[in-house]
């Protein structure tokens, strides 16, 4: 396959470097380790190209995902001819190559919502002009750029008298308009679609793109072009699709606002018009597994927009191996390279069982010699499907055991993952009385909760404090000290009016929540000075636009309600606020990018907490890199470096760690060894704990891309999921035939990873090597 394409030096030597010997995709792809090393071969091969190309036309990409790309590049071009530098050179076939002069090129901007003004940090336009033009030194003047604020509308109207909600009625382009504003409406329409194809134009005139990179969104969308578009399209004013949205809604500040912008980008035909171009998608972790196998074992399909590339000789995806263990190629290296282990078996089998959609019972011996993978089994006889059916059984007794006298300690990186990754299992744990429980949320979460939100609560809060319904304000003491007092009053009497289903005693109870964190972050000493605060913050986000950074202050206060909503959740199994812990973690900022884990900052917190609690057993979540928030695997790596070091402390042999995952990425049987059975009713203790304690995200601002709606759906959809397979396995009759009762009632599963420290600490260290080449 590989012979079939002209592969560039720095590519050989990554190829090299990676030991593939046998690509059968349909576009040739390039293997590295981790997220950071995506991104030196991304900048490795674009300064290998802009040498060759000093007045070439590029296209790069915007968000989080070039994040490592920026940094390589500019770490290369500063360090050229120093050792370091010409070791990396060196290294990647690069050593010949002249320091390339970037401000000879052309940049085009990929995409931008629309509107959006250009001032905005968060548009595409911002961006590009920070980390491309002044990041990379190129040229401002010859750059061919989406400004919203400069397309020209009817009557030379700006965006915001043209569509003064921010929404673009794009049948206007098909109806008559029935209003005056309408009318303009459309006119600015038809204008924009000029201005698009005066766009393309001048992409094409330079020839077309020379070197395109891109990421790939969850519907296998490139640049805007999501599920669906045409093969043959160009730029374009268009509507985006909800996974597209979802992804959006962080840059936005919430899908309510991704929901209703447009966004123009240029097309899958603007991307391969110069038949030479090098066109490189890059994708990391398992999230994007699956799309990246579709886009690459299918033939061109409008359905999946990448496979566009299959028009390029030089097209290109650049893969983590996470991103690419799903392809054919990656599967068969799994079973028939390195030693054959009990997992192998273990998936081959549960494989085997889906794709024949076959009982584990039902499975003949014939079936597993024919099976490509599990005739590889060592050993293969007619009892190898009932030892991985006892193997299965053994998991799930281990989730049946009766926990006593355990001091627990369960860790999410936000507010809810502990909830939707195993609630049901600590639920368990708590009806246990010889059990100690704690919780602690390591980030302050503050970037989930909405403008929106806070305004409508502020708002409420005053109102009570004007008709006097917030009593505790009038205390003498109140703003010296009785601020800090009976937080577990305030949980109690919210959950109170839970059950009374009295929804104005539950919004009272948060605004009371709210008046304790405004006096404890602005010092505030009396009435008069809370409400001016109320009406400062009200101000400040008002004239804020949406996902706009807020200011320190606020952001402490979004965080603190999210830190009550974490209280009231654990106050339904008696939990006190003393024993849910706010850690609040440093490199959590709400900038586009975050900083990595700092030793002292990020990491003393959480070894000052071990200490204090002694626990017996950890759980933390265990989210492989690049497949969720990047949240979860920073807060991993610094949980990871504490208990390291209280490990020099003391001894932890007795000490578990348990590994979990919820709505970003889940288990697979083989890679899970605790299997925990989910009945109806500990569905129903998740889903109104979440809808009646997590207030701010009740209307999922920033959902999953998987479903538009709570979080707690997606989480119960995954256990069902996750029981289908072991049934399939097992046989249905193992469930509801059980002599367990908590067997037969369960109708969906939690898988998790019950580990020791050594063990913990040899994943961590697996998972650690991916920031070794940091900068």
């Amino acid at each position: 396959m590989l012979s079939n394409y002209p592969l560039s030096e720095v590519e050989k030597a990554f190829l090299e470097e990676s030991g593939v010997q046998k690509i059968s995709t349909k576009i040739p792809y390039l293997l590295v380790d981790n997220f950071p090393k995506l991104g030196l071969i991304t900048a490795c091969r674009f300064l290998e190209w802009a040498a060759n190309n000093p007045n070439g036309v590029i296209s790069l990409p915007t968000g989080k995902t070039p994040e490592y790309f920026i940094k390589w590049s500019q770490y290369l071009l500063e360090n050229w001819d120093t050792k370091k530098g010409k070791e990396i050179r060196e290294k990647y076939n690069l050593a010949n190559v002249k320091k390339p002069v970037l401000s000879g090129l052309t940049f085009v901007q990929i995409d931008e919502f629309y509107p959006i003004s250009s001032s905005q940090n968060n548009s595409f336009y911002h961006y590009v002009n920070k980390f491309y033009l002044e990041g990379f030194g190129l040229s401002k003047e010859k750059a061919i750029l989406i400004n919203s604020d400069e397309i020209p509308l009817s009557g030379g109207r700006h965006f915001k008298e043209v569509f003064p909600d921010m929404q673009v009625d794009l049948s206007l382009r098909f109806r008559e308009p029935k209003t005056a504003q309408e009318k303009i409406q459309q006119e600015s329409i038809y204008l924009i679609d000029k201005w698009c194809g005066e766009y393309e134009q001048r992409i094409r005139d330079l020839g077309g793109i020379g070197f395109f990179l891109g990421g790939i969104g969850p519907d296998g969308h490139i640049a805007f072009n999501t599920r669906g578009s045409h093969i043959f399209s160009t730029t374009r004013l268009t509507e985006t699709n909800f996974e597209t949205q979802a992804v959006a809604a962080g840059d936005l500040g919430g899908i309510e606002v991704s929901a209703n912008r447009l966004v123009i980008t240029i097309g899958l035909d603007t991307i391969v018009y110069n038949p030479e171009a090098v066109g490189i998608i890059i994708a990391a972790g398992e999230a994007k597994a699956q799309i990246v196998k579709e886009s690459l074992e299918n033939p061109l399909d409008n359905i999946y927009p990448a496979t566009v590339l299959q028009k390029l000789k030089n097209g290109r995806f650049y893969l983590t191996k996470g991103a690419a263990v799903k392809l054919t190629d990656s599967v068969e290296r799994y079973y028939t390279t390195g030693e054959w282990t009990w997992e192998k078996t273990e998936r081959a089998v549960v494989d085997l069982c889906k794709r024949l959609k076959k009982y584990g019972h039902r499975l003949k011996l014939e079936d597993l010699k024919n099976d490509k993978y599990a005739s590889l089994i060592p050993g293969l006889s007619e009892n190898t499907v009932n030892q991985v059916m006892a193997s299965m059984v053994e998991k799930l007794n281990r989730g049946l055991i009766k926990e006593n006298n355990e001091v627990l300690l369960h860790t999410g990186p936000h507010h809810d993952d502990i909830s939707l990754g195993i609630l049901p299992h600590i639920n368990n744990q708590l009806q246990e009385n010889s059990n100690e429980a704690h919780f602690s949320v390591l980030t302050s979460g503050f970037t989930a909760v909405t403008n929106t939100f806070v305004i409508d609560t502020l708002l409420h809060t005053k109102k009570l404090l004007d008709d006097g319904e917030i009593q505790m304000v009038k205390y003498e003491d109140f703003f010296e000290i009785g601020y800090k007092l009976k937080t577990d009053k305030d949980v109690y009497h919210y959950l109170t009016k839970v059950a009374a289903e009295d929804e104005y005693g539950k919004k009272r109870g948060l605004c009371h929540r709210v008046v304790r964190a405004l006096v404890s972050i602005y010092q505030v000493k009396n009435r008069q000075q809370l409400r001016e605060t109320i009406n400062d913050v009200i101000s400040i986000l008002r004239n804020s636009y949406d996902g706009e950074k807020n200011p320190s202050k606020i952001q402490t206060l979004k965080g603190m309600i999210r830190e009550f909503e974490e209280e009231l959740v654990w106050a339904h199994f008696g939990v006190q606020v003393k024993n849910v812990h706010h850690l609040r973690l440093g490199f959590y900022t709400g900038d586009i990018f975050t900083e990595q884990p700092d030793k002292k900052r990020d990491v003393e917190p959480i070894l000052e907490m071990f200490r204090k609690i002694n626990p017996t057993k950890v759980s933390l979540t265990l989210d492989p890199e690049g497949s969720g928030p990047d949240t979860h695997y920073k807060v991993l790596q610094a949980t990871a470096e504490a208990v390291r070091q209280w490990g020099e402390e003391k001894d932890l042999s007795e000490l578990r760690i348990i590994g979990y995952r919820n709505v970003w990425f889940k288990f697979e049987p083989h890679e899970a060894n605790v299997i925990v059975p989910v009945s109806l009713g500990d569905m129903s203790v998740m889903e109104d704990s979440f809808s009646n304690c997590y207030l701010s995200q009740v209307n999922a601002s920033f959902p999953s891309y998987s479903h538009n709606g709570k979080f707690s759906t997606v989480a119960k959809r995954v256990w069902v999921s996750q029981l289908n397979d072991i049934q399939l396995l097992l046989g249905k009759n193992y469930f509801y035939l059980h002599e367990t009762a908590k067997v037969r009632s369960s109708h969906g599963l939690i898988f998790f990873k019950d580990m020791n420290v050594e063990e913990f600490l040899a994943h961590a260290r697996e998972l650690e090597k991916s920031i070794e080449g940091m900068l």
